[in-house]
């Protein structure tokens, strides 16, 4: 039988001048966004996919299909490439180890990435440091629930400790009787949950850096983060009338992170805009993740290095590019997937409505509520940006018609 793809590259083609390999493994829409800045800077891409029609395996010539839970699958693929990064981070700790033994350059580092894997040792490693974060505690019983409480008060926040995206892994519980189910699965999965306070917060913010090897950082303007249904669903960039106080205590929590955990790559640093004890503002830390991340996505429109680009140089030790937007606004609008699978014609629609416009489409197949894409729009008056950008996510998503 013919194979179902003949002209899949198993192995990636190094490019003459001593140009290195960068490889991804995973095959989702934060590698395949890697391609365009890869060939720019002269590298060659490879990506490890578990699905040959993966959104990364569409545009990447090299895109070997294999798990990243196969240890011998990631070995092999990581012995043809110079560095390996991230596309997720769910690799688990032992395949990372092995690539550490067989000398494989590996950025994010495997000591640094159990951060991003796990939200207890996250938030123990945080507390350590200094760094603010809301109140929390781990949970393995329902008395553990209960003392939290009495502490903190209801409702309060629960999360998986491992795996949770996009408000997935998260629920707010208002009586212990509401996590019996949720204590039950982390204790068959070991792990304990995570219980934090709700937090009364201003608005959510997000900064993003980049660290090279060297200990080189850059971070891009923090930006604000409006969420909806636990999506993010708009980026403002920079954070509409933040404090520069507050922008600063942003950022020096970010590389601040980035630092002592040894982050190599870009990182994404999730924060919560509270009521500072001055009636001012601050901020906590919510989450963070390991690679180029939602909230970075306008920067690749809107900054004169965008994030994908900066993540590629980082993980190879190259210089890094400047953060600087080139606009004094940038609005990022996802696209969510929608009823209508046909997604060329309302693209095609949106490019000719607005021409000052740049739509970047994942290579997924939608369904209602799936991240399929995003918008970027960028100039003088923020909201007339809002509004281009969400129509556009909108009609591309089918949420409007006209």
């Amino acid at each position: 039988m013919a194979p179902r793809y003949p002209h899949r590259v198993t192995r990636p083609r190094r490019a003459p001048g001593g140009f290195p390999v960068v490889g991804v493994v995973g095959g989702g829409q934060l590698a395949r966004m890697c391609a365009g800045p890869a060939a720019e800077l002269g590298v060659t891409l490879s990506v490890l996919t578990e699905d040959p029609d993966s959104g990364a395996a569409l545009v990447v010539p090299s895109a070997p299909v294999g798990s990243h839970l196969d240890a011998d699958a990631v070995r092999r693929f990581a012995a043809e490439c110079d560095v390996v990064t991230f596309d997720h981070e769910h690799v688990p700790q032992e395949v990372l180890a092995l690539l550490v033994e067989d000398g494989v350059a590996v950025h994010p580092s495997p000591d640094a990435l159990r951060f991003a894997q796990d939200k207890l040792a996250m938030r123990e490693r945080l507390t350590a440091l200094g760094v603010p974060c809301p109140r929390w505690a781990r949970a393995d019983t329902a008395a553990d629930v209960e003392a939290f409480a009495a502490e903190v008060g209801w409702p309060l926040v629960a999360k998986t400790p491992r795996g949770g995206y996009d408000g997935k892994g998260v629920t707010v519980a208002s009586s212990v009787d509401e996590l019996a189910d949720w204590l039950e699965r982390a204790a068959d999965a070991g792990t304990g949950l995570l219980l934090e306070e709700r937090v009364g917060f201003r608005r959510e913010l997000a900064v993003l850096l980049a660290r090279s090897p060297s200990g080189q950082a850059a971070a891009w303007p923090v930006v604000e983060t409006v969420q909806t249904g636990g999506i993010c669903t708009e980026v403002l960039a920079p954070a509409p009338d933040l404090d520069d106080e507050v922008a600063a205590l942003a950022v020096e929590a970010g590389l601040r992170v980035a630092g002592e955990l040894g982050v190599t790559g870009v990182l994404a640093v999730e924060l919560f805009e509270v009521a500072g004890a001055d009636g001012g503002s601050s901020v906590l830390v919510n989450e963070l993740a390991m690679r180029p991340h939602n909230s970075g996505h306008w920067s690749m429109d809107g900054a004169v290095t965008g994030q994908f680009e900066q993540h590629l140089r980082a993980v190879l030790d190259l210089p890094l590019g400047s953060p600087r937007p080139r606009e004094p606004w940038t609005v990022m609008a996802n696209v969510l997937g929608g009823d209508y699978p046909e997604l060329y014609p309302a693209y095609r629609h949106v490019m000719a409505r607005d021409p000052g416009l740049k739509a970047h489409l994942y290579g997924k197949g939608v369904r209602p509520g799936r991240k399929i894409g995003h918008v970027n729009v960028s100039g003088a008056v923020l909201e007339d940006l809002r509004e281009r950008a969400r129509h556009a996510a909108d009609y591309i998503g089918g949420a409007v018609t006209e």
